[in-house]
Parts: C-alpha cells; structure tokens; sequence
C-alpha cells in the first residue's frame, strides 16, 4: 500500500502530462575491443548552491537554424533514419557521454593528435562509443550546404533527440534547443571522474547529476536509455553465479551466465533490455521491478525511498516517462555550453579549426 500511495503522490506533482515528446552509462555498441578494467575516482560532493542558477538551456533556442540554415535539423535526421538500431542507440549514449564531460561541446569527438594524444574518445568509459559516422555524415552535407553554421555540439543534440525518436516508434518526439559552439579541450582522463559508474549506488549517482545540474527525476528518467544497446558482461559480472551476491532474478542470472561465458575469454555482450531490446520504451522500469536488470546502478533505483515512486511512476505511466525522458534530454542538452567567447564552429567534428 505505502508503495502505491508513493507512486500516486508523484503522479500527482508531476501533473497530468499529454505526450509531446539513460542515462547512457557504460553500455556498448559492439564492434570495439573490451575495455581495460577501470579505476574509479572517489564519488563526487553535491555542488554548493551559490544562488538562482539560470535556465539550463540558456542562451540556445528552438529553430535556432531556421533563418542561418534551412533544413540543417532535417538533414541530422536523415543521416540518424538510415543508421541501424544499435547505431542509433550508440547516438543517444554519445549524447550523454559528451554532456557529462565539459558540457555538450562535441569534445567527445576530437581524435588522437600529436599535440593531444589522449582525447575523450579514448578514456575508458567511451571506448566502446558508436555513433561517429552517423556525426560525420551530417557534418559533411551540412559544410556543403552551410559552411561554417552548423556546429558539431548541435549535431550531437539533434542526433540524440532524433534517434531516441525512430527507437521509440516516433512516440518520443521534442525539440532540441540549439546555438551550441564546440569546444576545444578534450582530455582521456576527465572521462572517469565525470561518468556515472556501472556499480554506483543512488547517493553517487544523485551526485554525479546534480554536478551537471540534473535532479533526482532526470536521472530516473534518463536511465530509461538502458532499455536500448548492449553491454560488455564484465560490466556485471559480479551481480553473476557463482560469485552472486545481488538481488538479481535467479532464473535471468543464470540466463546471463550462460549467454556470458565464453570458452576463449572473451567478453560476450547481450541486451540491456532482455525483453524489447531495440525499443526506448519504459519497459526497463518494469525490469528494475522484476529484478532483471543488469547494473548495480540499475538495481540501486529500487533500493532508495526517493526513486522507487518515481521507477513505478514510469513504469505505470509510459506516457508520463515519454514526456520526462524529452524534458531531461532537453535539460541535459544546456550543460556548460559554449559559446563564440569560450568556443567554435569546427569544420571537421574530429579535429579542432586550430592546433591545441
């Protein structure tokens, strides 16, 4: 009973919502080596409020193109409606894995250079990132088109928004603010520090939001990406027989194990979502209540007073998680943004106009 008042209670101060519209974590594409085992930093503090904060979307605005380049959204669509799904799912996870490193600044694009050899795209948690082509085709049309307008930050935003709605049956369908400048920083070692881990519990993960200005029902919401991709089984392993301590179904454990073991060593992947896997939909929530999902972050959503209404909110409501997952695609999308003071246009998404 106290569960089911929990969840009408956030029903009621989320409102009624009609649909007008994951966090990506460490899921995988496949397609890439496997990852090195990684070193985690310590859980970040909560930032200290300093004040009114601005709107997270500051400075950017829907139809941003409209009048400096007609057509420039559609032509980002394009490109994301021929890639198949595990490309697009790589998209919306690129999405995040930019944002929550120096903003949504397409830093996570720059490639290996002499005088910068070690990029985001390279750090641990992004070396399993897709999606690149998809950016680099979009950019490509759009410089013939519109040379020097069109950055490579948006193409990211537009990317994420539009792959999340072809994987959703065009059911999770909102605007993208735009205005975004690239940056010119990309370094490896930011990316650890930065990026919610597999195994972390909700305090971490609320404070690794809230460093980007994101809340409690952002992050809920945007874990709802893990209903699309695949992941590396080492990423959960030890939620896995023989050494399994966790609350995993056993009947899904043992499943896992099976599709996890391989006789030469290598690191299998399987689906995030055992059950619709090529879909963003809000069945993931109803696997976090059935205890067939993969993470520890995942599992940890059931274990905190404060996110369990909002895990049962969504999974009773895939309308109302539509709608949130766009509102925190679009939040998420404002983090530390650049502008022409602090960044570029750049003319090639993997390198920068001018050397480090």
């Amino acid at each position: 009973m106290a569960a089911k008042l929990a969840v009408f209670t956030v029903l009621a101060l989320l409102g009624s919502v009609s649909c007008q519209a994951g966090y990506g974590g460490y899921g995988y594409g496949g397609g890439n080596p496997t990852p090195p085992t990684p070193t985690y930093p310590p859980a970040p503090s909560p930032p200290t409020p300093t004040g009114p904060s601005p709107p997270p979307t500051a400075g950017l605005r829907v139809g941003y193109y409209d009048d400096k380049c007609p057509g420039a959204e559609g032509i980002v669509r394009e490109a994301v409606r021929g890639a198949n799904d595990g490309i697009k799912a790589g998209l919306v996870r690129l999405f995040f894995h930019d944002c929550f490193v120096r903003g949504c600044d397409a830093s996570v694009l720059l490639q290996p250079t002499d005088a910068n050899p070690q990029p985001e795209m390279l750090g641990i948690p992004n070396l399993s990132l897709r999606g690149f082509g998809v950016i680099d085709a979009a950019k490509t049309t759009l410089e013939a088109t519109c040379p020097g307008v069109v950055s490579c930050a948006d193409i990211v935003a537009f990317a994420g928004r539009d792959a999340s709605y072809f994987l959703s049956g065009y059911a999770i369908n909102f605007t993208m603010p735009a205005g975004r400048y690239d940056g010119t920083v990309s370094l490896a070692n930011e990316t650890l520090p930065n990026l919610p881990p597999p195994f972390a519990d909700v305090p971490r993960l609320k404070a690794m939001f809230a460093a980007k200005g994101l809340d409690a029902v952002d992050m809920v919401a945007l874990s709802g990406a893990h209903s699309i991709g695949r992941s590396h089984c080492s990423s959960f392993s030890d939620r896995l027989p023989p050494s399994n301590t966790s609350d995993m179904d056993p009947a899904f454990a043992a499943e896992l194990q099976a599709n996890c073991t391989s006789p030469t060593g290598a690191d299998n992947t399987v689906a995030q979502d055992y059950k619709t896997p090529d879909q963003l939909d809000s069945q993931y929530y109803m696997n976090v209540i059935n205890h067939k999902v993969l993470f520890k972050s995942d599992a940890a959503l059931l274990k905190s007073n404060e996110t369990i209404p909002l895990v049962y909110a969504a999974a009773l409501s895939p309308k109302l998680w539509k709608y949130k997952f766009g509102q925190a695609m679009v939040k998420m999308g404002g983090v530390e943004v650049k502008t022409a003071a602090n960044g570029e246009i750049r003319k090639m998404c993997g390198f920068v106009n001018k050397p480090y």
